[in-house]
């Protein structure tokens, strides 16, 4: 592996060698039906008593990392270009734990996943976002406020009225003159 492939996958985690789980025998498994019809089944509602911590904030991460890289001479290795290559290999290793699962073992709060499953699932996460963060750092983009743009630009194409419980695109329900402005 190169210095690079390590140089954010050991940043926070446990050190571990990433690599694929997925056995063969995985690999071969036919892809299971999600519910048994065309409508996606339905989302469980959020968990009630789940936050996060609010000390960690995108800022302090952002702060880490860099003295992290700074650290080790890894800036140089951290071209925008090669981190979301890297993300999106973490991405990869994120979606390997939920394949195969289906719907059913995938339900909100994963009551089904043992403990191991989880703080896996947790160190997956943490990579990808790990990563967006220092590519967000890199590209000069001020990420919490991206987001907060973002989610009032979609609160503006995605109206309750209009949507509530629908999983149609905007445009499918936008007037004429909404979409002539966008």
């Amino acid at each position: 592996a190169s210095v690079f492939s390590l140089s954010l996958f050991s940043l926070y985690g446990s050190g571990r060698a990433h690599h694929s789980s997925m056995t063969p025998e995985k690999r071969k498994r036919p892809r299971p039906e999600t519910n048994g019809s065309a409508k996606p089944a339905p989302c469980d509602p959020p968990l009630p008593s789940f936050t996060f911590d609010p000390s960690v904030t995108l800022e302090s991460l952002r702060l880490d990392q860099s003295g992290f890289a700074k650290a080790r001479d890894w800036d140089q290795f951290h071209s925008p270009r090669n981190v979301l290559l890297a993300m999106v290999g973490e991405v990869g290793e994120l979606s390997e734990l939920f394949q195969w699962r289906g719907d059913a073992g995938c339900a909100v709060g994963l009551p089904d996943w043992t403990p191991h499953d989880k703080t896996h699932l947790g160190e997956e996460m943490a990579d990808v976002l790990l990563y967006l963060v220092r590519l967000a750092d890199k590209c000069g983009v001020d990420l919490p406020s991206a987001a907060k743009r973002k989610l009032e630009k979609n609160a503006a194409k995605y109206p309750p009225g209009r949507c509530r419980g629908s999983a149609a695109k905007y445009t499918a329900y936008q007037t004429s003159e909404a979409r002539a402005e966008m």
